[in-house]
């Protein structure tokens, strides 16, 4: 069960980026370009705990988790900040 639950979790983050890069793509509002970069980290920090807890589970992936992670953050945190129009 926790391995769907994490699948749906990554594909969710992965849906949000689609969408939120093709709303930029269309309108180039530099807001949906921070947020949809932010979910492209947030996926692969998914895809990350897909590998940790199911695939690899004697492997310890917990910094890189939370670096990519931190990075995702850090993309978005810099869009809302220094990023004006």
């Amino acid at each position: 069960m926790a391995t769907l639950i994490y699948g749906l979790c990554a594909l969710t983050a992965f849906l949000c980026a689609f969408l939120l890069l093709h709303a930029y793509s269309r309108s180039k509002y530099r807001l949906l370009l921070w947020s949809g970069l932010c979910f492209v980290g947030l996926t692969m920090n998914n895809i990350l705990l897909v590998l940790d807890k199911v695939t690899f589970p004697l492997v310890d992936l917990s910094l890189p988790r939370a670096l990519v992670g931190l990075i995702a953050i850090a993309v978005l945190l810099y869009g809302l900040i220094w990023d004006t129009e």
